[in-house]
């Protein structure tokens, strides 16, 4: 079972699952152009942005997690998104060890791991600086349907400073997010009982079958079989 809530951190979303059988363990992770930081049985891990769907794999566990807005968990990890691209790996590689044992002990001891996991990345947005300013301008422009030169332009960047930002900010270039985004605004359609053919349009694709070939490419498999798996 899957549950999220708004967090009281700014743009970030807290979740739980309770896994309890393998089949519920393979459901895909797909591309949001968003980061996690995660709890499970007392391990703390990061989940650096996707290029495409990824399936956890391991015994059937609990998970609790705080997703970032796009660009924003950098400033709070302390690590540029495009070195974690693609990977999970544990929280004690990018700070130190013994801190990441207290904070796991904290939160394998508190009655909620969700609220404990949500108050560790409070603290820690307290104690760094802000994430880039105009990573919430770029998100929206792509969002749109911006082309990135466009979206350059308007924010006074060169397309390679546009480029370089997006890479620290997002893990990839502004092409990679603006399909990553634009697949997420297909799925929400999707999900909706939206046709696909009209899902396309709307979602800001060429065609069907320029919608079915790019949720292939990032999800791993047709639309129609994702939606009946996810």
């Amino acid at each position: 079972m899957y549950v999220e809530r708004a967090s009281r951190l700014p743009g970030a979303v807290v979740w739980s699952r309770v896994v309890s059988t393998p089949a519920a363990a393979a459901r895909p992770v797909l591309p949001d152009g968003c980061m996690d930081l995660l709890w499970t049985e007392g391990r703390l891990l990061v989940a650096g942005p996707d290029t495409r769907a990824y399936v956890p794999g391991g015994a059937p566990a609990g998970w609790a997690g705080v997703r970032f807005f796009p660009g924003t968990a950098p400033a709070l990890l302390g690590v540029p998104a495009d070195e974690l691209r693609d990977l999970r790996v544990d929280l004690a590689d990018l700070w130190p060890a013994a801190e990441v044992r207290r904070l796991t002990a904290r939160i394998d001891a508190a009655a909620d791991p969700v609220t404990a996991l949500e108050e560790v990345a409070l603290d820690r947005a307290a104690g760094t600086g802000p994430p880039d300013p105009l990573v919430r301008e770029i998100v929206a422009a792509l969002d749109a349907g911006r082309p990135a030169a466009a979206t350059a332009a308007r924010l006074g960047l060169s397309t390679r400073q546009l480029h370089r930002r997006s890479l620290t900010a997002f893990g990839y270039g502004p092409r990679t997010l603006t399909r990553v985004l634009r697949l997420q605004r297909a799925l929400a359609l999707a999900w909706d009982g939206v046709p696909f053919a009209e899902v396309a349009v709307r979602s800001g694709y060429a065609d069907q079958p320029h919608l079915a070939r790019d949720v292939k490419e990032l999800a791993g498999m047709p639309l129609g079989e994702l939606l009946a798996r996810v």
